[in-house]
């Protein structure tokens, strides 16, 4: 059964999230890309979750569920959003779990206020490439659908997403098309993965005086990072800086298994995950 989805009003807009459970709190942050919503990232994941905790799932601003917070990047939304639901929420330590951009996010966060998290689990979302190319596959396959979003090109991105190409099945590819064609919610991600965007981050990451993945060593909260070893968005390699940086962090690789690691390797994701949440 869906948990009904609730609004919580923000200065900024109105957040939506769903709620299951009873216990400390959980947060679990979705990632990017055309179609994603939190449930659609964390829907699957709750039954595993709920009778721990007092588990919700975010939707970021954006994506087609939450309002839109304005024309800024996408990151930056969701920076505010989670600092919102938290405040909104009367939320003030949590466990949370990041996947993709939602890992950046909650890293961000952790960094920023580091006594409002308890525990942090990524899913890719930390780090930074030491031998793949940068953008990986997934990112190119990504920034081709939003500046030319035709139905091939969105099948090309679902595919780089998982190891088990038959994941991608006509009834993903069908929820997926119709809200990432929702103008509102492709100009979001063009705000992300345009052309022009990803040129933007690039010459940011280079003229930065300090890279974001220095900034890691400080985070003394516990962390695990999940990761799949056949991940082609993020490639597993990103994950061997935090892995020495991070002063109580810990890394689990799956195997056979692409970006999607709750999804792909669903059980023994949830196993991992909680054995650690519950330490």
């Amino acid at each position: 059964m869906t948990p009904e989805l609730l609004e919580l009003p923000t200065e900024h807009g109105v957040l939506r999230y769903r709620e299951s459970g009873d216990g400390p709190p959980l947060v679990l942050l979705h990632g990017s890309g055309p179609g994603v919503t939190g449930w659609r990232n964390f829907g699957a994941n709750l039954p595993a979750f709920a009778p721990h905790y007092r588990t919700i799932v975010l939707e970021f601003p954006g994506f087609g569920v939450s309002d839109d917070f304005g024309a800024v990047h996408p990151m930056q939304s969701a920076r505010t959003a989670v600092r919102a639901l938290l405040d909104g929420l009367s939320l003030d330590r949590v466990r949370m779990v990041g996947n993709s951009m939602g890992g950046f996010v909650a890293t961000d966060f952790a960094l920023a206020a580091p006594e409002r998290v308890e525990r942090l689990v990524t899913i890719g979302g930390i780090g930074t490439p030491i031998f793949s190319a940068q953008p990986g596959e997934g990112i190119v396959r990504l920034s081709e659908f939003v500046e030319n979003p035709t139905r091939d090109a969105l099948v090309a991105w679902l595919r780089s997403m998982v190891y088990d190409q038959a994941m991608v099945t006509e009834e993903l590819i069908e929820e997926r098309w119709s809200q990432a064609t929702d103008p509102a919610t492709l100009e979001n991600s063009r705000r992300m993965y345009g052309a022009a965007a990803l040129a933007a981050m690039a010459a940011a990451a280079r003229s930065a005086e300090t890279p974001a993945w220095a900034q890691l060593r400080r985070l003394d909260v516990p962390t695990l990072v999940t990761w799949g070893r056949d991940d082609r968005v993020s490639p597993v390699d990103m994950a061997l800086l935090p892995m020495r940086a991070l002063p109580q962090g810990e890394v689990h690789i799956f195997p056979n298994c692409g970006h999607w690691v709750m999804i792909e390797q669903k059980a023994a994701w949830e196993a991992t995950v909680l054995a650690f949440l519950g330490r």
